[in-house]
């Protein structure tokens, strides 16, 4: 069994925190995630979600915490690398190691709501992590075989009873802010956001919800470098 590495403590508000290694993020809500939650990451293609997910399970390999990255969309791991190679956090000497990745797309096809659950939380047995990322969890509703709502409710809250900080991004659709049937059932939503100002498009943060925690609201700007991957502007000024 893969031994566990923890370096987070609890805060004066008596939550353990785990940081979340985005720039300008975790001054937003307090020191980071509440340990264990599960946080939806929701926005359009193209905002950062996935750069987002990579920089937030590398932070945990930095610190010795394990990783497990979950994916729905069938795409191997070489490939989703090729991409991420580009920025200065990744080290793929965490990948297969400290950051395990197990594709959940042709299992979807295949399985029932209770065996696809029965298959994650085997794969959560043998690496025990302490960060989990699902990318995208939106894709499972239109694939899943029995009630997706009361699946959310059920994988959540194993997920929770498993001791890790679970990641989970949604996909939208223009004018909408987040997936409903996923966030009725999560600790935490953040949104990333494109808008066009003066014939520019920007991108946004915003924590809409984070339990437990007395976060920053409002819309912040972020950009997304090379070096650090996503970053909250206004923590530079």
């Amino acid at each position: 069994m893969t031994e566990r590495k923890f370096e987070e403590r609890p805060k004066r508000d008596g939550l353990v925190r785990l940081q979340t290694g985005i720039p300008g993020l975790d001054e937003m809500i307090e020191g980071g995630f509440p340990f264990p939650s599960v946080v939806l990451l929701s926005g359009s293609a193209g905002t950062g979600k996935t750069t987002f997910c990579l920089k937030y399970l590398c932070e945990g390999a930095k610190k010795g915490e394990q990783g497990l990255y979950f994916t729905t969309l069938s795409e191997p791991t070489q490939w989703m690398l090729r991409y991420a190679s580009q920025f200065d956090f990744i080290n793929k000497d965490y990948f297969g190691d400290q950051i395990r990745y197990m594709d959940l797309g042709n299992m979807m096809r295949e399985m029932d709501a209770s065996q696809l659950l029965a298959a994650m939380e085997e794969k959560i047995a043998e690496v025990m992590p302490q960060r989990i990322v699902i990318d995208p969890i939106t894709v499972v509703g239109g694939m899943l075989k029995g009630d997706y709502r009361l699946f959310l409710f059920d994988l959540f809250n194993r997920l929770k009873n498993w001791n890790a900080t679970t990641l989970v991004t949604g996909e939208v659709n223009p004018g909408e802010l987040y997936p409903a049937d996923v966030s009725y059932a999560v600790d935490g939503i953040i949104l990333v956001m494109l808008s066009e100002e003066a014939g520019a498009r920007r991108k946004y943060l915003e924590v809409l919800k984070m339990r437990g925690t007395n976060h920053q609201t409002g819309k912040q700007s972020i950009d997304i470098t090379r070096t650090e991957g996503i970053v909250v502007l206004k923590a530079r000024f």
